[in-house]
């Protein structure tokens, strides 16, 4: 991998990393938000997604060392919109969904044809969120409902 492709690997997966990370605070404090009936399997499936973007933090660290490069210690971007019914806290965790996803295509478009490693990694990443990003997309279809859901 030539110095340019390889210091933008980096960089992209440095800005995995700080998304990776604000998706553990955004579930985490999500989780802790959730009132109601359903609250206790809707909290464990916060959780296990926090828990999930810790592991992903982690992944896409250990692919920043591989490559020579030092892991970013910032968090994304992070908004408190204080709305906590459960359609918008699925709104909001589809939005953050669809901004990780971006960032692994992009990844995967530095890494074809330089580094396979990084290209398979991008690609079962890309997978992973794929399917997490259609699971919060059912969530908010209405019972009944084939078609995708659209904002």
């Amino acid at each position: 991998m030539d110095d340019v492709k390889n210091q933008a690997a980096i960089d992209a997966l440095n800005r995995i990393l700080e998304l990776e990370l604000a998706g553990v605070v955004r579930y985490t404090h999500y989780s802790l938000m959730v009132y109601g009936f359903n609250r206790i399997p809707i909290v464990a499936w916060l959780k296990d997604n926090a828990q999930e973007g810790l592991d992903h933090a982690h992944r896409a660290g250990e692919m920043v060392t591989l490559l020579g490069g030092h892991p970013s210690l910032k968090i994304g971007p992070l908004l408190e919109t204080a709305k906590h019914d459960i359609g918008d806290i699925l709104r909001e965790s589809l939005k953050h969904e669809k901004v990780a996803l971006a960032d692994y295509y992009a990844l995967l478009a530095i890494a074809q044809g330089y580094s396979v490693p990084l290209e398979e990694y991008a690609r079962d990443m890309i997978a992973m969120e794929e399917m997490h990003l259609d699971a919060v997309n059912k969530m908010l279809r209405r019972p009944g409902a084939i078609a995708p859901f659209n904002e």
